[in-house]
């Protein structure tokens, strides 16, 4: 399905079911954006972990 199918069929909704989807399309963004930050909070933290371990082992 392209863009403007979507963009077609979204439109020949009722106006109560567009703010559904809305919705629902933002709070799953919200959810993946707050997982992908996790996940790079997490790669962050092990490269300070690993900086850690290396400069324990200089000292």
């Amino acid at each position: 399905m392209t863009l403007q199918q979507l963009q077609k069929q979204v439109l020949e909704l009722p106006i109560s079911d567009r703010w559904t989807l809305v919705q629902v399309l933002l709070e799953s963004l919200q959810q993946e954006t707050s997982s992908e930050l996790k996940k790079g909070n997490l790669s962050r933290l092990r490269g300070i972990a690993k900086g850690t371990e290396i400069s324990s082992q200089v000292i």
